[in-house]
């Protein structure tokens, strides 16, 4: 195993520690293969480098990953993040809070819509 594949596989396990489940990337149908590698070097920089950093505490960066996630409008990586939230002890209560603030910031449409993804999030913890 080469220092690649085991800098992957942390990647992976912290993924999944963060997730609270394993983190599955399959191809989807009519992707190609380069696709693998796409996943491979998101996954690492993500979870690798980025979530393993010092200087901010897993709880932290997961409601700072879900503003982020959230003001952007991206629907998928929203909902792993809101799960992450979850997973690292913020209460749906914060989470509420967070939308609250994001409105003044991110525009009242984009924090409802938002909000609206953390609703079925929330159905899923429940």
């Amino acid at each position: 195993m080469t220092d690649r594949d085991d800098d992957y596989q942390q990647a992976l396990d912290t993924a999944e520690r963060l997730l609270g489940a394993p983190l599955v990337l399959p191809l989807g149908t009519g992707e190609p293969a380069a696709g693998a590698d796409f996943r491979r070097l998101a996954t690492m920089h993500t979870f690798g480098d980025s979530w393993s950093r010092p200087g901010l505490d897993t709880r932290t960066r997961s409601l700072i990953s879900v503003a982020i996630a959230a003001t952007l409008g991206t629907h998928e990586p929203l909902r792993g993040q809101l799960r992450i939230a979850l997973t690292a002890g913020a209460s749906k209560e914060e989470i509420v809070e967070l939308f609250i603030h994001l409105a003044a910031y991110a525009g009242a449409a984009r924090a409802f819509d938002s909000y609206q993804t953390a609703v079925a999030v929330f159905g899923e913890a429940a």
